[in-house]
Order: structure tokens, then sequence, then C-alpha cells
């Protein structure tokens, strides 16, 4: 084992959220392992920050995310901080989106929760601390037109993520969920969205503030559900 600093996994590293998740964390002087699919998304991430260590894991494969964590567990150490921002963005509505899209929308943000929260469980119930921190959208609260793979995904992910928080909380086990309520601020949306202002975009940076101040709060004031999204989203 190479560190004897606390240890975060960002699930699902990637522009946006996952990097400034991964940023606010080494800043922290956590070690922080990113898991992509892909070794392309991992590599930038790296190259800005030393104390990052990529690991290419398919959230949606047990094989592939038992494997992960295990390397993780002896590279690292244990897990302290589990954030878990592993989404798919399939959007269409119930006649165009195909079965295969609505099981790898369900497999990505709701299975994949389970695979990897099911990973650090032991080792969090062994010293009785640790934090498991899901991102997820108010998607997960309503159905919209063109959300019919989407939203059924993000709403199991936000049971799953309520079940836990009741099971392990009395275990000093602190489970939440932060709600993305906007556009999340990355190249690719500003190419959608050319007329925008930063003022319409939800803050990648804001969000990690979020997950960090979660991982200190006192548990006899445990916060389960934070939402985040810009001043000027209409809600």
């Amino acid at each position: 084992m190479e560190s004897q600093k606390p240890v975060a996994v960002v699930a699902g590293a990637g522009p946006g959220n996952g990097a400034a998740l991964a940023r606010r964390f080494v800043g922290a002087g956590y070690a922080t392992a990113i898991l992509s699919r892909h070794r392309s998304t991992l590599v930038p991430i790296e190259n800005e920050l030393a104390a990052a260590r990529g690991f290419e894991c398919d959230v949606g494969d047990p094989v592939s995310v038992e494997s992960t964590f295990a390397r993780i567990r002896s590279e690292l150490g244990e897990v302290d901080a589990l954030l878990y921002n592993a989404g798919s963005g399939v959007f269409g509505d119930v006649e165009t989106i195909t079965p295969d899209q609505f099981e790898q929308a369900w497999r990505i943000n709701a299975y994949g929760s389970l695979l990897c929260a099911r990973q650090v469980i032991p080792g969090m119930k062994a010293r009785g601390a640790g934090v498991i921190i899901f991102i997820g959208a108010t998607a997960s609260r309503r159905g919209g037109v063109q959300t019919a793979a989407f939203a059924p995904a993000k709403a199991a992910q936000r049971s799953l993520a309520e079940s836990m928080a009741r099971k392990l909380w009395p275990d000093g086990i602190h489970v939440a969920l932060i709600v993305i309520d906007g556009v999340v601020d990355l190249p690719a949306t500003r190419l959608i969205m050319p007329d925008k202002t930063d003022d319409a975009f939800v803050d990648p940076d804001g969000v990690a503030e979020i997950a960090f101040h979660l991982c200190r709060q006192q548990r006899r004031a445990w916060s389960f559900e934070v939402e985040a999204r810009p001043y000027a989203e209409k809600w």
C-alpha cells in the first residue's frame, strides 16, 4: 500500500463534475482514484493532478468493479469517500428509446451505484466511518417526455441512496445525494448552448465543494439530499 492519506474514489471521471471532484479532494489531501471506461478520459485529469490515479472500469460490470476496487484497496488503501458521478444521459421519449438504451441507463446510474457501494461498505463499517455520495438529478423526481430512460434510472438511484442512508447512517456511514438541477458547464454543453451566459450553467467546482462539505458534516446534523442549481435556473 502506497499511502496513508485518506482515500477518495471518483466513479465517473471526466470533464465537468468528475474532474472537479478529483481536483477538490486531491487539493484536500486525499489519495484519489478516478474511474472511467476509457483511458483517454483519465489522462487529462492525471496530467493536471499528480495525486490522481486513473483506473479503467466499467461500473456496470460486476467483474470490472470488483477487480478495480481490489486494486484500489491494494495500492491506495481502504476507501474513505466514494463519489459516484457515473451517469448515462440517454434522452428520448417512450416510443423512440430502445430497450437497450433503457437498460444501459439503469445499469450505469443505478446498478453501478450498487456495485461500487458494496465494494466500500465493509471497510467503512469496520472503521465506523465513511462517506458515499451520489450525483443525482431532478429527473429522479419526475418523468419528462424526453426522459423515458434517464428519469427511471435516476429514480432508482435515488431510492437506493435513501435505502442505504437509512441502513448505514447508524453504522457511521454518511450516505448523501446531490441533486443537479440544470445544465452542467461542459465544453460540449457550451457548444450546444452558445448564447447562454455563465449564470445559466451548473458550476462543477461548486458541486465538488458541496460534496466536500458533506464529507465534513458532523453526524448529529447530516444532510441526505442537497440540491445544486444556478441561481438563474427556473424551478
